[in-house]
């Protein structure tokens, strides 16, 4: 009889690949480090969880950028209306977002994380919290470290999914990455994604302003533009419309050592309107309210025109409308990974097979975060780890009735 097969890591695309083996009456076993699975899709859900979005299938696709061909294989057969389905079917109804983001009604990732447990229990699968993979002996044995000390397991094939390398405290460390590289596996180093920049601000904006939103903006960058809002930090900016632009921002610091982001801070007027409302006289009007009342721009909009613009752009009509509408905003280095809400690199795709089992090692497949996507936040992030669980799932279920019949045969 063969042995279990072992799943590492218990986020969405370990669960999936779990409910996809399981359902075959495959017997599988689940291992997490941390005392309970789904931590990060827990906390992703906090404020409400966005699971997929409703936009045409093409332009979902665009989202992932340079490996959209790869990621479009996974969601062929696990898209988003198939995730919706799946949803539906643990009981939990979604609904479209003003914006096109999908969430359940209750807005609630615990509700769904429940019903879903209860039916891999169902299925078969155990749990097994608080075992960190340590990689694998010279048998090819799992050995993982326990609060009982360390222990082996074999296992008749694996699916690692272990999560990238940020929020390290939810059990995505990417300590997982040197144990595949010294078994010749090509990885990547992994790299902030969906994530903030560090900014030299004064000390007069950064104790006046930090923790507040600029709000109905738009963000340039490298021929992306993206409209809506972002925090300004003590540190810098953060918040979705720096996340949606951070991947080109972050690869041009890493190239150039800063980036430029332009910001337009009166998006509803064209450059001619503006102006000719600033060129109005101001009398004996202040700036402030000059701004607030000809442009609309006041509060943490008015301060990052004084923080950002050249001293000659305030005082003239015109230079001050093109700095409004084109406020140029210096960032110098992204934040540090583990603040970052997912992460870049990890297991190179040229090391994978079609069915995302490892060339280099028959039997490990991998899903999930640790595989060198990455994706901007609107549920393009979850639907890719669920869609390429299921993937390694239905591969690793071919591969194992293939060494079977192998095995007959022989």
């Amino acid at each position: 009889m063969r042995d279990p097969v072992a799943i590492i890591g218990g986020g969405p695309a370990g669960l999936m690949a779990a409910e996809v083996i399981s359902a075959a009456g495959v017997a599988v076993d689940i291992y997490d480090a941390m005392p309970t699975v789904g931590r990060k899709f827990l906390r992703a859900g906090i404020g409400g969880l966005n699971l997929t979005h409703a936009e045409d299938f093409p332009d979902f696709i665009r989202r992932y950028g340079e490996r959209q061909e790869a990621v479009a294989h996974w969601l062929a057969d696990f898209g988003p209306q198939q995730l919706r389905d799946w949803a539906q079917g643990l009981g939990i109804e979604t609904f479209v977002g003003s914006s096109g983001r999908v969430f359940p009604k209750n807005m609630k990732a615990a509700p769904l994380l429940r019903a879903w447990l209860h039916r891999l229990r169902e299925q078969g699968v155990h749990f097994h919290p608080r075992h960190r993979w340590l990689g694998w002996d010279s048998d090819s044995t799992l050995r993982f470290a326990t609060p009982e000390g360390e222990t082996k397991v074999g296992a008749g094939a694996t699916v690692l999914a272990l999560g990238g390398g940020s929020w390290s405290r939810l059990g995505s460390d990417g300590r997982w990455l040197p144990l595949l590289a010294a078994r010749g596996v090509d990885v990547a180093p992994l790299r902030p994604a969906n994530c903030g920049f560090d900014v030299a601000w004064s000390e007069h904006l950064r104790e006046r302003h930090a923790g507040q939103p600029v709000k109905a903006v738009t963000a340039s960058f490298g021929g992306h533009s993206r409209h809506g809002e972002f925090l300004v930090s003590r540190h810098g900016v953060e918040g979705s419309l720096i996340y949606a632009l951070s991947a080109p921002l972050r690869d041009a610091i890493e190239r150039d050592g800063s980036a430029v982001l332009t910001l337009d801070l009166a998006p509803g007027r064209d450059l001619a309107r503006l102006t000719a409302d600033l060129q109005r006289p101001q009398g004996r009007e202040s700036l402030s309210n000059h701004l607030r009342r000809r442009a609309g721009i006041e509060g943490v909009k008015a301060a990052l025109l004084r923080e950002l613009a050249r001293p000659e752009q305030l005082r003239d009509p015109a230079q001050l409308a093109a700095a409004i509408k084109a406020l140029p905003l210096t960032l110098t280095a992204t934040r540090p990974i583990d603040e970052a809400i997912s992460s870049a690199g990890g297991i190179m795709l040229k090391a994978l097979d079609n069915a995302l089992m490892l060339k280099k090692i028959p039997g490990v497949f991998c899903a999930g975060e640790m595989l060198d996507w990455e994706a901007p936040t609107g549920g393009y992030l979850l639907t890719a780890c669920f869609a390429s669980g299921r993937r390694a799932g239905h591969g690793l279920l071919r591969w194992r009735a293939s060494t079977s019949m192998k095995e007959i045969s022989s």
